[in-house]
């Protein structure tokens, strides 16, 4: 068996030229299913930790998803809002441990602005249950001096060329096109006290603002518009009474999360008004089924491309049949059985696709090391240097078990060539 494995390694050498495109090939699909396997799986991993550590998102009654994806990700609107006064009853649950409000609506230069309080940049976490950091600068105050301080993402800050201290207005709503009715609070304008360390999550790309600022730019607007011949200006706002009435969500951590079903229920049955609590992790894989249409389709596809490559190592081999019926022919003269035949070429094509699976592998393990950098900077998606996962180990399995199965094909045409075949002179 070694010296026939011998002989299929010598064999593919002297036709190097063209197995070289064939196992070139290969490596390719197999980088790709590789690479594409480490993307899913790792955002994936970043979709499912955009926030952690909280127990219960708590929001007015609609959809699972729709809740999380307006709460967590800013995409989409709240059908409803949140009486504070509801907020503080939940709060004072003896199994709830910490409450934090969140108020959207408001945009800058298309960026969502979150309306929070101090208290979020110590309770929130993502990953694994990492906690917020400064990049540089410090969190907004949350009091009356320090009402226009605002706290950006790192993506905000990065795209927008923000640097601390630098003054911003925020947009009535999320960002129009020019001639709509989006108006800026232009007469209100925050300064950048603080931009937050990147995360992989929608927190890069949120401009974060006090609850109080919140009321405070809104004081002279009355159903979306500004008031008419009302002009609040930035300093007398202070002397208004600016706690919040009203908030689009809020996030709960429990002192056990034994008890967070008796908490959603109790949130559920709560008479004040129709609320509802969903759990982060079960939303957020119903959510990731949504979409993951997507990532199913990319994987079908590189699937394809590793069929076609395995399809040309066929071509190419049997293409090289009639070329080598004399080879073959006098390895039977010489005592070689049709099996031994057969193994030969079954062992030729292991040895292409077992080198470009390889190949693939490396190719994939170094894309991945080179493009973490700038996918984590630009994107914000953390792309893991990790041992390979039970799935791409499947996968490269797969490609390696489909490319010896190819190799059958062309094994038994020559099985089935006589002796005569290769040693009869053809004109």
């Amino acid at each position: 068996m070694k010296a026939l494995l011998n002989l299929a390694a010598h064999s593919a050498w002297n036709r190097r030229g063209t197995l070289a495109l064939v196992m070139l090939s290969i490596a390719l699909a197999t980088g790709l299913l590789l690479t594409l396997e480490r993307l899913r799986t790792d955002i994936r991993a970043s979709f499912s930790q955009a926030v952690s550590g909280t127990d219960l998102v708590i929001g007015a009654r609609t959809g699972a998803v729709q809740l999380m994806l307006h709460a967590v990700f800013r995409v989409g609107g709240a059908t409803n809002q949140v009486k504070v006064d509801s907020l503080k009853a939940i709060e004072q649950h003896r199994a709830v441990a910490w409450l934090v409000p969140l108020a959207l609506g408001d945009s800058h230069r298309g960026y969502p602005v979150l309306g929070t309080s101090a208290e979020y940049f110590e309770r929130f976490r993502h990953g694994e249950r990492q906690p917020l950091a400064m990049a540089e600068g410090r969190a907004f105050s949350g009091t009356l001096d320090g009402l226009y301080e605002a706290v950006l993402g790192a993506e905000v800050a990065t795209a927008l060329g923000y640097r601390l201290g630098d003054r911003l207005t925020l947009t009535h709503g999320l960002e129009a096109a020019p001639g709509s009715l989006a108006t800026e609070h232009a007469d209100k304008p925050f300064t950048v006290v603080g931009v937050l360390a990147r995360t992989g999550t929608p927190v890069d790309r949120t401009v974060h603002v006090s609850l109080q600022a919140i009321e405070a730019i809104h004081l002279d607007w009355a159903g979306g518009a500004p008031l008419p011949g009302v002009k609040i200006p930035a300093e007398a706002a202070r002397k208004f009474d600016l706690e919040p009435k009203q908030v689009t969500a809020a996030l709960v951590g429990l002192k056990n999360r034994v008890a967070v079903f008796n908490v959603q229920r109790f949130v559920a049955e709560y008479e004040g008004e129709a609320l509802m609590a969903v759990l982060p992790g079960v939303a957020l894989d119903e959510l990731w089924q949504a979409v993951g249409l997507g990532e199913r389709a990319l994987l079908a596809m590189s699937a394809l491309v590793a069929l076609v490559s395995l399809a040309s190592l066929v071509a190419v081999v049997l293409a090289g049949l009639n070329e080598r019926r004399r080879e073959l022919a006098v390895l039977r003269a010489v005592g070689a059985g049709p099996r031994h035949v057969l193994a030969l070429l079954a062992a030729e094509g292991a040895w292409v696709t077992l080198a470009g699976a390889l190949l693939g592998a490396l190719a994939a393990a170094a894309a991945v090391a080179l493009a973490a950098p700038w996918l984590q900077a630009q994107f914000g998606i953390a792309l893991r240097w990790a041992a390979p996962t039970p799935v791409q180990w499947g996968l490269f399995v797969a490609v390696v078990a489909a490319g010896m199965l190819a190799s059958l094909v062309p094994g038994w045409r020559a099985y089935r060539l006589s002796l005569a075949d290769g040693l009869s002179p053809r004109l």
